[in-house]
Order: structure tokens, then sequence, then C-alpha cells
């Protein structure tokens, strides 16, 4: 476990520090609870990162876990849940005003492994509509007039604005690593599978995972144990200096001068520091992959909400009617069903680059967070990966020419999410 930091703030705590102050009495759930409030009522008004919050809600679960003398591997610790994923005594509303009002009547498996381990709910954070493109009113918290990026967006705001120390998001193409970026936060996509999403609004079951977002690796990785239900483990300490993959991509053209210089520059760094770096190139049909994501995701989506369609079409956004809808509806079975069979035989071919290293190394995003709040920006770099299924670990390294943060994406292998921790773990201390 790690040791508070002397002095410092309680809502500034990190996951594991929160954890090792409650068991050791040198504070309370219900004090962590407190000062996480009093930071959202602090920033909010700036950041508006919560769709739902009810302080004596949380007051009310921090009371009755310090009672218990409850034990479990995340207690005291507040969590932000993105406003897709089920919660029983919150609304659930999916960014829609279709759904204003709606009470599950259970919780998503997520939720209900965090609340066993002992983390206190402290409110459900916004998404954009549907996990889609239509923007929410969250900001970024770095700087106001900046997208935060989404569709996990409230969630990534949360944790980076010190309001709670980790929170749940998910992804169908970069809405847990890109607003990472945006906001200078560590986000996590898990192997495809790993992590259930029953009682996730699903909206494209081929690809959706969940998200973790926290402020070091080491929650993430403790966060990831709980939401398995496995007692959580120590990142591998004993792993040897990973052999970097530099790899640009497909899309590296699109990526902005200044990112590339900060990658560039990155690489030549893990080399000095006694990593094995090498260049490494996708197939060039891998050039492909955004175009079998889009008809993959926007077939699934299309059917997934065929009652929403049917009934109240009238409340859908226009960029959704005119985006992801519009491709699905118009997308053949046979489209599809050969866009599906492409992703399966880029996975295949990607084993091989994790013959000869441990981790590629590439960008997340083109650049820092954009300026507006009607487009959450471009995820195309992040889809190459989520189409593929490999765990991704977003670690917030650069510093854009505005002052903004913008991560450093690493790619593990398929399963080993633990040995990307480590690896990650590594790499961030030479970058940062």
């Amino acid at each position: 476990m790690a040791a508070r930091k002397s002095g410092t703030p309680l809502h500034e705590l990190s996951a594991a520090e929160i954890i090792e102050a409650v068991a050791t009495g040198d504070t309370t759930c219900e004090a962590v609870a407190r000062a996480c409030l009093d930071r959202i009522a602090a920033r909010e008004p700036h950041v508006q990162a919560w769709h739902y919050l009810n302080p004596e809600q949380v007051i009310a679960q921090a009371r009755a876990l310090d009672k218990s003398g409850k034990r479990g591997p995340l207690l005291g610790v507040p969590f932000g849940v993105k406003d897709i994923i089920d919660t029983c005594d919150m609304p659930t509303e999916y960014g829609s005003p279709i759904y204003v009002g709606h009470r599950p009547a259970s919780d998503a498996a997520c939720v209900a492994l965090s609340r066993k381990a002992g983390g206190v709910l402290m409110g459900k954070t916004v998404t954009t509509e549907f996990a889609n493109r239509h923007p929410g009113k969250t900001r970024n918290p770095l700087d106001p007039a900046r997208t935060p990026g989404g569709s996990s967006s409230g969630s990534a705001a949360s944790v980076a604005d010190y309001m709670v120390p980790v929170a749940l998001g998910t992804q169908i193409t970069g809405s847990t690593i890109k607003p990472a970026s945006f906001c200078g936060v560590f986000g996590y996509r898990p192997t495809y599978g790993d992590l259930r999403c029953a009682g996730v609004k699903e909206a494209s079951g081929s690809l959706d995972t969940l998200g973790l977002y926290a402020r070091s690796i080491e929650d993430i990785s403790l966060y990831r144990d709980v939401l398995l239900g496995i007692e959580p483990e120590p990142i591998p300490s004993d792993v040897p200096v990973p052999k970097v993959g530099f790899c640009r991509t497909t899309l590296w053209h699109t990526v902005e001068p200044t990112t590339q210089k900060l990658l560039e520059d990155a690489a030549q760094r893990l080399a000095r520091a006694g990593s094995r770096v090498e260049d490494v190139n996708l197939p060039p049909e891998f050039g492909g992959i955004p175009e079998a994501h889009r008809w993959i995701s926007s077939f699934e989506f299309s059917r997934n909400f065929t009652w929403e369609i049917e009934n109240y079409w009238g409340k859908i956004s226009e960029t959704l009617r005119n985006g992801r809808l519009k491709h699905g509806l118009s997308c053949t079975f046979d489209q599809y069903r050969r866009a599906r069979e492409f992703a399966a035989h880029c996975r295949r071919q990607l084993r091989t680059a994790f013959d000869q290293h441990d981790v590629l190394l590439t960008a997340p995003v083109v650049g820092e967070a954009p300026i507006g709040l009607d487009d959450t920006g471009n995820s195309a770099l992040c889809a190459i990966w989520t189409t593929v299924h490999v765990p991704v670990l977003t670690v917030p390294a650069f510093t854009g020419s505005n002052g903004l943060p913008i991560g450093a994406q690493l790619i593990g292998r398929g399963g080993d999410d633990r040995k990307l921790f480590a690896n990650a773990h590594w790499i961030y201390r030479q970058l940062r």
C-alpha cells in the first residue's frame, strides 16, 4: 500500500493512499467523501463533470462503511460512474432526453463490484448522448474553452480535477483514451472481454469495453483487479526493461507536427534509458481499419437502438441521426460481416508485432484538446487498437505548445494487461 504524503489534502490522495489512510485510522470514509464533495462544490460550476450528485446520499454511504467496520480492497475510495452505466439508487439517463428520470432496478456489474469492495459511489458523470458524439456540458478542467473529449467526458474531467481518484468510463472508439489524453490523466482500455459489461448500455457489442481513469498506474491496476473480482496484486517489479516498438500507424500523417516530435523525442529518450526501441510498421491493410470499425460499430449501434429510433426519432440529436445511425442504417449485413472478418484478420496479423516487442508506443490523439465544445475531437487513432481488441494504457507524458497535456498511448499484447502496466510504469518514469 502507498503511504499518505504528509499534508496532502484528502481529495488529492490516490486510491491506494485513501485505502491505507482509512485502514490505519488516519482518516475515515466520511472525511474523504466530504473532502471530495467540497472539491466538487468549488469546481463543478467551471468543469460541469457531474450529471447526478446527491451529497447527502454520498455521506450516508460513507458513514455506513465507517460504522460497519467493513474491510475491502477499495474501502473508502470515492468513484464516479459514467451515466450509461446502471445504478439502482441513482438515475441513469444515457445522455439522452428519452431517458429523463430513468431508474434501473439494479447496479451494473462494475458498480456492484466497486461497492462490494468498499468504494463510495459519488454520482453519475456526464456522457455524450448514448456514448456517441453529441457532446454533454462538461468542460476541460485545464481550459474551459476546450473539450474534455468524449464520450467519457465527465469521468475523465472529474479525475483530472481531483474530484474523485478513480472513475468508470466506456469505449467503443476512443471514448476513454482520448479524454484521458486531453485531460492529462491515466486512461485504460482493457483486453476486450476481460471486464464484464452487464448493466452497461450496449452501443456495439463487438467493440464495447469498460474504461478506467485514475491519476496513477497503481490505481488503474488496483481498480482492474476489483472489477475482475480477484484479490488485488501489485504491479510486477521484476520485469526487464521493455523492448519498445515505435508505431506511427497508417494515420501518422493526421498527427500534428508538435505531437509527432514529442513522440519521436520520447522514443529517443527511451532508447537512451536502455530500451531497445525499433520502428514498427503496421501492414498496409491496417489502413482499412477505420472504415471497418465504422461499419461494425454503426451496424450494431443502429440495431441496438431500434426502439429509440422507432419511438423517439425526434429526441435523437441531429449529430447522431446524421452520423452513426445514418451509416448503420445504410450498412448491409454483407458489409458488416466482411468488416468483422477483416477485423479478425487484422487481430491475427498484429500478434507478430509482439514477437519482438513488449509494448508499442503510439499517439492517442492528433494533438492537444481542440478549442470549442461542439465536438469531442478526433478518435481515429484510438479506433485501430479498439478494433483489434488489445489492452491500451495512455499516460500523461507530454505538454503541447499551448501548455495542455498530450498522452502517450501504450499498447500491449492481448491478455497481457498486467505486463502492460509494468512496462508502462517503467516508460512513464523515463518520460515524466
